[in-house]
């Protein structure tokens, strides 16, 4: 392929190098990894990230200390795929159960999880993981009870939303 680059030179590419040759990248979905309000641990956070990136997905990671508030607005902004909450401080579920009904009501049915230590009670207590459950999260990965083959059958169990989101994009506007 030859292109012009003014009016007395070209660029000659040799077959297959040239960038109008590149294949298309292919669309990923966005997931949603997030902490709690009260949890300012990242290294979960870096974790799952790397852990659903490799499972195919693209990530936004809100951080630690996600107020309530901000990750509703920036869940809705996004609209993912999945919204993945962590927590390591023990007050996951607590803080899970203020702000899944916040995001149910912006997002619907897109799934949402809750993992990490949720609670400080020893002796594995788990008996607020159906509370999450029907508070409406999709699935709970509470600390010691279910780990990261769990979560990546669930996170393989999410159909594709590719076509919905190709039918909601937002064409650009000139700005005069």
């Amino acid at each position: 392929m030859t292109s012009m680059l003014n009016k007395n030179s070209t660029v000659t590419y040799l077959p297959g190098c040239s960038p109008f040759d590149a294949p298309q990248a292919e669309e990923r979905e966005t997931v949603v990894v997030t902490s709690v309000a009260s949890d300012s641990h990242t290294w979960n956070l870096v974790y799952l990230q790397l852990l659903i990136e490799e499972l195919g997905y693209e990530v936004v990671n809100l951080g630690p200390c996600v107020p309530d508030e901000l990750m509703v607005s920036e869940c809705r902004d996004i609209d993912p795929a999945m919204v993945v909450i962590s927590s390591v401080n023990g007050h996951g579920y607590q803080d899970g159960m203020r702000v899944v009904g916040q995001l149910r009501e912006a997002l619907g049915d897109t799934p949402m999880v809750i993992g990490g230590k949720l609670g400080i009670a020893a002796g594995g207590d788990t008996s607020f993981l159906d509370e999450l459950l029907e508070a409406g999260f999709d699935d709970v990965f509470e600390d010691g009870v279910r780990g990261v083959e769990d979560f990546k059958a669930f996170v393989a169990s999410i159909p594709a939303r590719t076509a919905r989101r190709t039918a909601t994009v937002t064409p650009l506007r000139r700005v005069a």
